[in-house]
């Protein structure tokens, strides 16, 4: 069996700090990545082939839960968590285990045995033709998650701790989620980071003078270090 290629998420240094040490004496698996939060969780998942994440469900911002439910194709999970009370929530997920805090190495252990079985499990069945990417995200709004076609969005603006989702009918998301989350999570060929408060539609774009982005009702500037890379995209 090839290495399981794992990342560890999670807001507390000691948390993290104690599934590093029972990765680094573990057989068969190795740590590419560890993250305090979705947004690094992201990039992980876009630098690395990761098949198990170790997802802490309580953090700031976004949850582990909704971090897992906005993934298209996501890796095996084991949730981490200091409460009871979170573990049907996981296993509806389809989780490989629910691991309480502190994290002792035999519990680890246990639940990396059944994460080999699965991996195991998954290499014996017949390989199907790759899925074809999805072409929408879901957004939390309040209690629930919303689907939002790519081709809907106009512009995202960052809002300190948050992102407004500007629509093509004039509709607003405001969306718990900072830019650098949808611009990992977005397709580069279709959306592109102009700004340090702005990622557009690049099929939106109705014009471009001198330092701003016009669009149909409104103007967005472009900041000097993103124009080179606007002008690439657009093959300018």
């Amino acid at each position: 069996m090839n290495l399981i290629n794992c990342i560890v998420v999670d807001d507390e240094p000691i948390a993290r700090d104690i599934l590093t040490n029972h990765i680094e004496v573990t057989a068969g698996i190795q740590l590419v990545k560890s993250c305090i939060n979705a947004s690094e969780a992201y990039e992980g998942l876009h630098q690395h082939k990761v098949d198990l994440i170790f997802l802490d469900i309580q953090m700031p911002v976004i949850t582990g839960v909704d971090f897992l439910r906005s993934l298209r194709n996501p890796p095996l999970v084991v949730f981490t968590t200091a409460y009871h009370n979170y573990a049907v929530e996981g296993f509806e997920l389809n989780s490989v285990d629910y691991l309480l805090k502190p994290v002792t190495y035999d519990r680890f252990y246990q639940a990396i045995q059944k994460v080999k079985e699965r991996v195991a499990y998954r290499n014996t069945q017949p390989q199907t033709a790759p899925a074809l990417p999805a072409d929408y995200i879901f957004i939390k709004q309040d209690t629930k998650l919303v689907r939002v076609n790519h081709n809907q969005i106009s512009y995202i603006q960052a809002e300190k701790d948050y992102s407004s989702v500007y629509l093509n009918d004039d509709k607003r998301l405001f969306a718990s989620m900072h830019l650098k989350l949808f611009e990992n999570a977005l397709p580069k060929t279709q959306f592109l980071r102009i700004h340090r408060s702005y990622i557009i539609h690049l099929s939106k774009i109705k014009s471009i003078k001198g330092n701003m982005v016009e669009f149909e009702k409104i103007e967005i500037p472009i900041g000097a270090n993103y124009k080179e890379g606007l002008f690439a995209a657009l093959g300018i």
